[in-house]
């Protein structure tokens, strides 16, 4: 499987309809704390705007609702992988994605045979506050000797001039949050993104 090395990640479909038109072909939705409800209406928006613009939909944690509504890539954290059912999972033909942070979380991952592995924080990051310092790419590289031929999705801190050392380091996908729906002119810093990493697409 090949993922595009351009992974967006952000927390409603009205970020999708702004931003996935634009040319982004991955995105991950990451919605922390919504009643189901609104949670369902939000995975149901987000999949028919990424359906309409070719683009692959992740579904962070909620992977219930994402065999509900028939999405077919899913993304879980660790605590979540220790209480997903995963043989439902797979059996509904999810594709699986995992956050790891260090080698035991590696190793658990490993053991779910996912469709690929995230790595961070490569860099320091403002999304949330980590126990764990800043990867750096000596990290990534051993990653990638660890979990290829699956791909390899860094994050944490990225922004598009610290994508050739990524990449050139094993990543096969850059994910990113704050970098660009933090930035003043979100369009644009998207941009800024397809266009740096359309060499590795």
């Amino acid at each position: 499987m090949k993922l595009d090395p351009f992974y967006l990640i952000v927390d409603s479909a009205a970020w999708i309809e702004r931003l996935v038109p634009l040319g982004v072909r991955l995105v991950q939705l990451r919605i922390k704390n919504m009643d189901e409800d609104g949670l369902r209406a939000e995975i149901r928006k987000a999949k028919a705007l990424s359906a309409r613009h070719d683009c692959q939909l992740i579904v962070n944690d909620h992977w219930r609702l994402a065999i509900e509504e028939r999405c077919d890539f899913v993304h879980l954290g660790q605590e979540d992988l220790r209480t997903a059912n995963l043989p439902e999972i797979q059996a509904a033909g999810i594709r699986l994605g995992l956050s790891t942070h260090d080698h035991d979380e590696l190793e658990m991952a490993m053991a779910a045979s996912p469709d690929y592995v995230a790595l961070g924080p490569v860099y320091p990051t403002i999304l949330k506050k980590m126990k764990w310092a800043p990867q750096g790419l000596e990290r990534v590289r051993a990653w990638k000797d660890a979990v290829a031929p699956i791909p390899l999705v860094a994050i944490g801190g990225l922004n598009p001039e610290r994508l050739d050392g990524v990449f050139e380091a094993g990543a096969d996908s850059a994910a990113v949050v704050t970098d660009i729906t933090l930035n003043p002119d979100p369009e644009a810093r998207t941009g800024e993104w397809i266009e740096k990493t359309e060499q590795w697409r």
